[in-house]
This record gives structure tokens, C-alpha cells and sequence, in this order.
């Protein structure tokens, strides 16, 4: 685990079965900075019951996207919440905003006035063929939100969570022709926000492709360290130089 020299507020992008949530998941582990997952929020406020909760579940199942100003009023106060909204924080935000107007509604009453704005924004691509593939064997645990892959990371138990046994489900969106309306869905509403935010800040857009995720976050890892550094120690050693001594002193 590694800390990052400057604060790094990072944005993660694409469409469903693109990998956010492992990307997430990685980044997270790797540079030790806190995340907020749209997708994980609305799963919580769904299992809670919350009025959004059933809001969204009607929405979600028959493929469409929540209104900008539901999905922004959810990602706003979780930050709030969590006191993120500083120059001088680190976070990465999974899967929102997915809109133009989303983003401008999060910069101008959230991330702006407190000088806290996106400065790496993510866009992942991986082949539509395999992003199909990866949902057709994808199975959930509700309650928790773990999701497991049949293909690349199989449950213990077949059908069975692994850490409280309960039995797993397909979500209703990932129906392959829900799916694939999901994916129209996303590119027509994603294209306008690359534009927005390839025009209001200067190379805060970066885009990686591939059909892996490890072949993914390796590049991904690299351009987070060139663009934001490893925290030096106070010899001014890198936590990688530091790794290095380490190990030349146990052989």
C-alpha cells in the first residue's frame, strides 16, 4: 500500500461489466484513498427500503438510468457526510457522475465552492463482446453487494455466498436484453460528459482500453504514480526504494 504525494480526486468510468468496481477495488488497496460507489449507495438504500431505494429498483429494472438530480443529491450528501470536500483530500468517485448535467450540478454546488474539483477522470474501455460475457456469469449477494464472476471468480459453494452462505442472485438489469439497452443508454448519455470534461480542464481526461482487468490497472497504477506521485518518507526515500532495501536486507 502506497500514499500518494498529492491529493487525487478521481473519477472512474464505464459502461456496466466494465470493470469499476475491481478497478476500484485495486486503486483503492494501492494508494490508500477512500471511495464512494454510486452503484454500492443505491444497493444500500435498496436493501434498507429507502424511498430512494424503491425508487431506483423500479428504475434499474427496466434498464434506465436515474434522473441527474437523484443520482446527484445521493453522491453529494455521501461526501458531505464523509467530510471529503477539501483541497486537500484525496477520493475516487465509481460511476457518477455518468451525465454532463450531473457533473455540472456536482461542480457547481459541491466541488467548486469548496475548491475541491475532479482532477483525474477515467474512462474505461473494454470490447462490448467481453463486458456481455462477464455479465451473463455474474451473480450477486444482495444484502452485502458482493458480486461473484462463474468464469473468474466463482463462489465457494456453487449458487451460495461465501461469507454468510445465503443463496445468490442475478440483479434484473443484467437480463443480457436489459443489458444491452443499458449499454445504448450509457454511451448516449456518456459521450457529452467526455466532451464536458476534455474542454473544462486541461488533461483531466485519460483513457485506458483493454480485456483484462490486471492488463487494465497496470496501466492505470502507472499514470495515477506519474500524475500524483508516492509519498516520500522523511529521508527522502520512495515507498518503493524503501520496499527495495527491505528485501536486499533479508537476502
Amino acid at each position: 500500500m502506497t500514499r500518494l504525494s498529492r491529493p487525487a480526486r478521481v473519477l472512474l468510468l464505464g459502461p456496466p461489466g466494465s470493470g469499476k468496481g475491481t478497478q476500484t477495488e485495486r486503486l483503492l488497496k494501492r494508494f490508500a484513498i477512500p471511495g464512494i460507489s454510486s452503484g454500492d449507495i443505491l444497493r444500500r438504500h435498496i436493501r434498507d427500503g429507502t424511498e430512494i431505494g424503491v425508487l431506483a429498483s423500479s428504475i434499474t429494472s427496466q434498464g434506465k438510468l436515474l434522473p441527474d438530480n437523484l443520482m446527484t443529491k445521493v453522491v453529494a450528501s455521501e461526501l458531505g457526510r464523509r467530510r471529503w470536500l477539501s483541497p486537500s483530500m484525496s477520493w475516487l468517485l465509481d460511476g457518477f457522475p455518468r451525465t454532463e448535467a450531473q457533473a455540472n450540478m456536482l461542480d457547481a454546488k459541491e466541488l467548486e465552492p469548496a475548491h475541491a474539483g475532479l482532477n483525474f477522470v477515467v474512462e474505461l474501455k473494454v470490447p462490448e463482446d467481453v463486458m456481455v460475457e462477464r455479465i451473463a456469469n455474474r451473480l450477486v449477494h444482495v444484502p452485502s453487494g458482493r458480486v461473484y464472476n462463474l468464469t473468474y471468480n466463482p463462489p465457494k459453494v456453487p449458487g451460495h455466498d461465501d461469507i454468510t452462505g445465503e443463496p445468490l442472485t442475478r440483479r434484473p438489469d443484467d437480463d443480457p436484453e436489459v443489458f444491452r439497452k443499458r449499454i445504448k443508454e450509457y454511451r448516449a448519455s456518456t459521450e457529452p460528459l467526455l466532451e464536458y470534461y476534455s474542454k473544462t480542464t486541461t488533461n483531466v481526461l485519460w483513457s485506458v482500453a483493454g480485456e483484462t482487468s490486471d492488463a487494465i490497472f497496470e496501466r492505470l497504477e502507472t499514470e495515477v504514480v506519474r500524475r500524483f506521485g508516492e509519498k516520500v518518507d522523511h529521508e527522502g526515500a520512495g515507498a518503493a526504494d524503501v520496499r527495495s532495501k527491505a528485501a536486499g536486507a533479508a537476502n
